[in-house]
């Protein structure tokens, strides 16, 4: 069974900084693509970051320089280190696996079935 489990969610002031954990159970993290997306109210989810089997990352513009993502083979976690908060970064975040041939430079929801619970984010400004 697969399991993701996010932690790290909470409440910052705009210009501060979180670091998400998602530890994976029943996938590994570096032979899976593992990405993070977010959904804030009344939005669709989106993708922020992703990381495939090679080490390779992408980002969604509005995360590059100032969204991290990482993995650690060792605990089997995926990370996701947020610097210069924006109130619009505000959302539920969520970690998604998928066999990496399964996913495109898009990283399109539908892509990735796996899923964890989501942790929420609020930047206050």
């Amino acid at each position: 069974e697969v399991q993701l489990v996010e932690s790290g969610g909470g409440s910052v002031e705009a210009g501060g900084s979180l670091s998400l954990s998602c530890a994976a159970f029943g996938v590994s993290v570096i032979t899976y693509c593992m990405a993070w997306f977010r959904q804030a109210p009344g939005k669709n989810r989106e993708a922020v970051a992703g990381i495939d089997d090679e080490g390779r990352t992408n980002y969604v513009n509005s995360a590059k320089g100032r969204f991290t993502i990482s993995r650690e083979h060792a605990v089997n976690t995926l990370y996701l280190q947020m610097n210069t908060l924006k109130p619009e970064d505000t959302a539920v975040y969520y970690c998604a696996a998928a066999p990496c041939g399964w996913v495109s430079q898009d990283l399109r929801e539908s892509e990735f079935p796996f899923w964890g619970q989501g942790t929420q984010v609020t930047v206050s400004s």
